[in-house]
């Protein structure tokens, strides 16, 4: 059973104080898109690593869309904001913890993901909405890119963001918030300092957002008060071009190229979903990160056809470390199988993650894909025959599963919902009793 509970709203500013410490690094984590000409057939394809704490479980959860009662609120994860009347139909990968969601899709072909950064403004301490929970925000009430982008400011200008990134009470690690926010036709690059804001559309080509400010001279939309705000602070002349990672980036940020990017653009013209998989297993590149604090937890690989007639499909592992995992397709059709092997265990009101004083406990929140899933990781990390046959035979498995998703894109006829319906239960399934 999913967790999807109740978050009071409190503030973390008690454990905050006692706390003494410098700014710490974002998670390294990476999110890419590629559009036309880049993309092969006209596609659009959608990419991220979520880089979380080593010990961190996710889950892949899917929430059908439904309608709620006028004046209704909604538990995210630290603090309640106004339901709508709808929401759309959404499928995430998120930390097993949180209400939010690192990344996902909804129904209507809409991708979204998003990075930690730092700033010049420090994070909030004080618990509001996690850029986590406005990504799941963003899918359930936006049926467009432009739509999800809108959703997101204008709750960031009401709530504001803020509050422990981690299930830790040892720590209290706040961020701002960057997005790649993607549907059938164009991309937008969102960065947030605070409530203030600036984003890029993107109709071509390829980007990359990864822990850093990278938002520079061209903005295609900002809140109202952005150059003033950057002007009060002394940041900004007002006489100078306005570059938005150079006003409000750390003194000791330096901006790099993201190295996906580098990998994508190699492409030209040719970049399909596989290729966007492969970038995601790339150790060497520092796309996929497996280090002393952090693992690339859970990843994510989307295609979006331009065509409204042909179904996107969304590939996710549900397992830390792409390069030992399965990417498995989810489509969305009425009636979806829900997967409760690739869901977490709900611990209702006794979540320490709940519980005021926050997270004194940490309990096992793994799944049962997870768990299966340690097994194969422990084999393949041995360096033995045996764990080399398991790798390829999981490579095995995925490339069966991208070629009859292959198919599905290239008939000109929809898939038959009855059985694409439980796709991703099917895939989960099968590779638990293969690990078995």
């Amino acid at each position: 059973m999913a967790q999807d509970g109740i978050f009071k709203t409190k503030e973390l500013a008690w454990i905050c104080r006692s706390i003494t410490m410098a700014a710490a690094p974002p998670p390294p984590s990476c999110c890419l898109v590629a559009l036309p000409p880049h993309a092969k057939d006209g596609l659009v394809v959608f990419g991220k690593n979520s880089a979380r704490p080593r010990d961190e479980v996710q889950e892949v959860v899917y929430f059908p869309a439904a309608d709620h009662e006028p004046e209704s609120k909604v538990e995210c994860t630290y603090i309640s904001v106004d339901q709508v009347p709808k929401t759309h139909a959404i499928v995430i990968s998120r930390p097993a913890w949180l209400w939010g969601a690192e990344m996902g899709a909804n129904e209507h072909g809409v991708c979204i993901a998003n990075e930690a950064v730092n700033a010049r403004e420090p994070a909030a301490e004080t618990e509001a909405l996690l850029g986590m929970d406005l990504v799941r925000l963003g899918l359930e009430r936006g049926s467009t890119a432009k739509e999800a982008l809108d959703v997101i400011v204008a709750l960031l200008e009401e709530h504001g963001q803020g509050g422990n990134y981690y299930e830790d009470a040892g720590s209290c690690h706040s961020f701002q918030s960057a997005y790649l926010i993607v549907d059938h036709e164009e991309a937008w690059v969102l960065e947030t300092v605070g409530k203030y804001w600036a984003a890029e559309k993107v109709t071509e080509g390829v980007r990359c957002i990864c822990n850093q400010l990278s938002l520079t001279t061209k903005i295609d939309a900002e809140h109202p008060e952005l150059r003033s705000y950057a002007q009060r602070q002394g940041w900004w002349t007002g006489e100078d071009e306005f570059n938005f990672s150079e006003v409000f980036s750390p003194a000791d940020d330096h901006l790099h190229c993201c190295a996906g990017k580098d990998s994508l653009e190699k492409q030209e013209e040719g970049i399909t979903v596989q290729t966007m998989i492969d970038i995601l297993r790339d150790k060497a590149s520092g796309v996929c990160i497996d280090s002393e604090s952090f693992l690339t937890t859970a990843s994510m690989a989307s295609v979006l056809p331009q065509s409204r007639g042909s179904p996107c499909i969304h590939y996710f592992t549900g397992t830390p470390d792409p390069s030992r995992s399965i990417f498995k397709p989810f489509i969305f059709v009425d009636d979806v199988k829900l997967v409760p092997k690739a869901q977490s265990p709900c611990f209702g009101d006794d979540d320490p993650a709940r519980r005021e004083p926050r997270f004194q406990e940490k309990p096992d929140r793994r799944h049962e894909l997870y768990k299966a899933h340690e097994w194969a990781r422990a084999v393949i990390a041995s360096g033995q025959e045996q764990g080399r046959r398991l790798r390829r035979t999981m490579l095995e498995l995925e490339k069966q599963g991208l070629e009859a998703m292959e198919e599905i894109l290239a008939s000109p006829a929809p898939p038959d919902p009855a059985e694409v319906a439980d796709l991703f239960y099917d895939c989960v399934d099968t590779e638990i009793k293969f690990f078995k």
